[in-house]
């Protein structure tokens, strides 16, 4: 798993409201690899699995990272 480049790509999207609004229209986890990589980063769905299993985000964290959207981090119907 790509950790760090996971943890980049959330920090990015906190503050990239351009990012945020792709994110709000993934409808999985392999469309969130895909807007990841066109901002150049390295990730995959498998990583955004793990994390989401690995990790719970506090409400906040959750809304900064999915731009405000109500979903866990792994997008779409599946979560961010």
């Amino acid at each position: 798993m790509s950790e760090s480049q996971l943890k980049a790509f959330q920090e990015k999207v906190k503050s990239d409201t351009s990012l945020q609004a792709q994110l709000q229209k993934a409808a999985d986890n392999n469309a969130i690899v895909a807007i990841a990589k066109d901002a150049g980063f390295r990730i995959s769905a498998d990583d955004i699995n793990q994390s989401q299993e690995m990790t719970e985000l506090s409400e906040e964290e959750l809304m900064a990272v999915t731009g405000g959207r109500a979903f866990s981090w792994g997008v779409g119907n599946s979560g961010l």
